[in-house]
């Protein structure tokens, strides 16, 4: 698990993108789709709406490991989380982070019996942030190939 630290490195790295991929098994192949969080607060636990009948909600069912990746590709931001998810349609929950934006996707509002919440607990996860610009960058990859080290380009940490 993660360090109260790493876990708010995570949420500022990752709140800002919203849109992450969501990576579940379907069978014996392995299917992303996006999928945009609904919490202002990150404590281990991911949270996004779908449909129950939707596919991936089975697949999540038959298989509850999953991976999220989010990424930034103008702030040269990346972040990979592993977990477990599950479907709720707690109520109270669905109160919580209901928006306009999911009230969209559901005819019937809150009160759709399709509506669900796709809980993700991460176990382990990664990220990487470049601290220089794209010039830099190139700099460091010439001079690791020059001097056989490895270029120094970010911060890449592991957790879990």
């Amino acid at each position: 698990m993660s360090s109260k630290e790493h876990k708010e490195k995570i949420w500022k790295l990752s709140k800002g993108i919203k849109v992450g991929m969501l990576v579940t098994e379907d069978g014996a192949h392995l299917r992303a789709r996006p999928m945009t969080l609904v919490q202002d607060e990150y404590d281990g636990t991911l949270w996004f709406f779908t449909p129950l009948s939707a596919h991936k909600s089975q697949e999540v069912a038959a298989e509850n490991q999953v991976c999220v990746t989010f990424s930034d590709h103008d702030e040269d931001v990346h972040v990979s989380l592993s977990g477990r998810a599950r479907l709720t349609q707690d109520k109270g929950l669905i109160e919580r982070f209901w928006n306009p934006f999911v009230g969209a996707w559901f005819e019937q509002g809150k009160e759709d019996p399709d509506v669900a919440l796709l809980q993700i607990e991460i176990d382990m996860g990664e990220h990487w942030q470049s601290k220089t610009n794209k010039v830099v960058q190139m700099l460091e990859f010439v001079k690791a190939n020059v001097t056989r080290e490895t270029p120094d380009v970010g911060e890449n940490k592991k957790f879990g």
